[in-house]
């Protein structure tokens, strides 16, 4: 009996090794994919896009000026064209191209960065991926060189109705939960893998945009994302098949209510909380493009913006009604 008994203990020990060792397993890096390494990380370091939106210290992904007193001691990137610099720039700002962010980024010292390009759009794109690097307070001049000066505006020539007549209110489908991307950068660690892909980004500038018009001709050929609430999804209207995932996360696995295999558009107001969602799918290897000028672009002249707001008030971030250029100073 005892040697039964002796046997009985030997087997059962060996299957908690066994199921120990297979737990263990299932947690080695080495047999999970490069996407899961990378969003482990950006989960755990806090850089979730929440937190690229508006980092863990609370500093919002963009910085809308009252006075230009209030960009003393930032350090400007303004990376719109040389010709156009040196009609007119911020004070101390330092013009560099789009690709050379990174680089310039490192010289900024302890100073907090400013990221300014035409309309802001650009500009929170860029900011993204400077959050992404590690300069988790970068930020981007709200609405870009527009708001700072009336001789710079791109904005009002840019407003529009492409959708006008044929935005659907009807309620937001159920989402659907898809796979992952595949992330590819032969890195091991989800830092080097973040590294690698923020810079892989970069190289790729200018494939990450769209225009509004393009979408509501052509709503089939995307995977289009509206990110309002849910009121506004229906109160604005929405182009034709948009799923609405918001919030837009990697740690409550909304992230996978995106369609991997389409282009994955997105669209705001402005187009500026959407190129920062863009970028940061696009590091996540998704094929995301952010619809320009939003729904500025979309449907400007949507009674919506008037009253559907909280108790009836106007909607902000309606360019040329509650957003206009100030007349802060240039110098060239």
């Amino acid at each position: 009996m005892k040697k039964l008994l002796d046997i009985l203990f030997v087997f059962a020990m060996a299957n908690i090794v066994f199921i120990t060792s297979c737990r263990e397993s299932s947690d080695d890096p080495a047999a999970k994919t490069e996407f899961e390494l990378l969003t482990e990380h950006l989960v755990a370091t806090e850089m979730d896009l929440d937190h690229v939106i508006k980092s863990a210290g609370g500093n919002k992904f963009v910085f809308a000026p009252t006075d230009a007193a209030d960009v003393a001691g930032k350090y400007i990137i303004d990376i719109r064209s040389e010709a156009d610099f040196n009609e007119g720039h911020i004070d101390g700002a330092v013009n560099v191209p789009v690709g050379s962010i990174l680089t310039e980024a490192a010289k900024a010292g302890d100073k907090d960065i400013l990221v300014a390009c035409y309309t802001g759009q650009t500009a929170c794109y860029a900011t993204a991926l400077l959050r992404l690097y590690g300069y988790h307070d970068a930020q981007a001049l709200k609405w870009g060189m527009s708001s700072w000066n009336g001789s710079a505006n791109k904005w009002s020539a840019n407003t529009g109705d492409s959708g006008a007549g044929q935005l659907s209110t009807d309620a937001a489908p159920d989402n659907v939960e898809y796979g992952n991307p595949t992330v590819n950068t032969g890195k091991s660690d989800g830092e080097s893998i973040l590294k690698a892909r923020v810079e892989a980004v970069i190289s790729e500038w200018g494939n990450a945009t769209v225009s509004s018009a393009d979408v509501v001709g052509a709503p089939g050929d995307y995977f289009i994302n509206n990110y309002f609430s849910s009121a506004h999804y229906t109160g604005f209207g929405h182009v034709d098949g948009a799923v609405r995932v918001n919030p837009l996360k990697i740690e409550d696995s909304s992230i996978k209510f995106l369609d991997p295999s389409k282009k994955v558009v997105t669209y705001c107001y402005t187009g500026q909380t959407s190129a920062v969602i863009t970028a940061f799918l696009r590091v996540l290897g998704y094929d995301a493009k952010s619809m320009l000028f939003g729904m500025n672009g979309l449907n400007h002249a949507n009674t919506f913006w008037t009253n559907g707001g909280e108790n009836g008030t106007a909607v902000s971030n309606h360019w040329g009604v509650n957003a206009h250029p100030n007349d802060f100073p240039l110098i060239n």
